[in-house]
């Protein structure tokens, strides 16, 4: 095999590997890294649904955060007002 025949070789294979990625749906970010094309309604809503768990993690992180960077003094405020809320039933 000489080179000219061993370059349309490499041409040749790479060019049905790429009909066979566009056949399938499998695209390339920037990075190289493989993605899926085709959105099925099952992994959309999968997607949805750990978005919201996301969110929600977050909102608990920041209220750890919070709680766990208050003074001295905020924690004494809320140790009042966990008492009067038990008081007032």
């Amino acid at each position: 095999m000489n080179v000219f025949e061993m370059v349309v070789a490499l041409v040749v294979i790479a060019t049905i590997g790429s009909v066979l990625r566009a056949r399938f749906g499998v695209g390339r970010d920037q990075h190289g890294n493989d993605f899926s094309l085709r959105e099925d309604p099952a992994s959309e809503a999968e997607n949805k649904r750990l978005r919201e768990e996301l969110r929600a993690m977050k909102e608990r992180l920041a209220v750890l955060e919070r709680l766990a960077t208050e003074n001295d003094n905020s924690g004494a405020r809320l140790d009042r007002e966990i008492e009067k809320l038990r008081d007032r039933t």
